[in-house]
């Protein structure tokens, strides 16, 4: 395991405030993003497994990730998503040598906010990481409302009106994708992709069965509806009319 801090550690005096972790297990290519980081006043920390980067992400003080796409123990698009499950909003530049287009999309729609091909010059690296530095801080959402409904994504627990809705893992995921387009007409294809990651579209009722007992939780008897089956396309979560 190796964690280190370098903005006091003989490296040239920090003049900006971001606060960068790199995530890299290759040595030499984590030395010389650390040497360009802190030349140019950036305060990095580095850890060389993704397990100890996962953990340190998850502190919630960085403003920038760079994160190599495979590590030990813990892969980056494992770390991105778990992160972008946890609601940690951090920007995430990821580096890979897998330059193929379906690798990026991946990496992209993991959560990343945009993602780097080794070799790469130092230079277009410190561009990117002030592009990402200078787009505005997302607010950290830690509760999803639609309505009478809401989401605790910290506590990981749902309510209608005060009433708990008890919820499996899955289920609380499906009612977080649903929640976070409201209003928006959802395909099994969507839902199949984002939810289950499946990367094709099986012959399968998986989605229903799973939406029909999502629905009997937050459509209790007597109240009105907001989970809606829209026939041959998807489904659709409402405020209730």
């Amino acid at each position: 395991m190796d964690i280190d801090t370098f903005d006091d550690q003989g490296w040239p005096p920090v003049t900006s405030k971001a606060h960068i972790l790199l995530i890299e297990d290759d040595r030499e290519t984590a030395d010389e993003i650390i040497r360009d980081m802190a030349d140019r006043g950036y305060m990095i920390s580095h850890a060389d497994n993704g397990r100890v980067g996962l953990e340190r992400a998850r502190e919630g003080k960085y403003d920038l990730l760079i994160l190599d796409r495979m590590l030990p123990e813990v892969d980056g698009l494992s770390i991105i998503s778990q992160l972008r499950a946890e609601d940690v909003r951090v920007p995430v530049l990821f580096l890979s040598a897998l330059n193929d287009v379906d690798e990026r999309v991946r990496g992209l729609k993991a959560g990343g906010d945009d993602y780097l091909t080794k070799p790469f010059v130092l230079s277009e690296l410190s561009a990117r990481v002030e592009a990402l530095l200078r787009r505005p801080a997302e607010p950290r959402t830690t509760r999803l409302r639609v309505g009478p409904l809401e989401l605790d994504l910290i506590s990981r627990e749902a309510n209608r009106d005060g009433r708990p809705v008890e919820l499996l893992p899955r289920e609380f995921k499906l009612l977080e994708y649903l929640m976070r387009h409201p209003a928006q007409v959802i395909t099994r294809a969507m839902l199949l992709e984002d939810v289950w990651n499946y990367r094709f579209s099986p012959q399968t009722n998986l989605v229903d069965v799973h939406i029909g007992k999502l629905r009997r939780k937050v459509d209790a008897p007597g109240d009105f509806p907001m989970i809606y089956n829209i026939r041959n396309v998807g489904f659709v979560l409402r405020e209730p009319q």
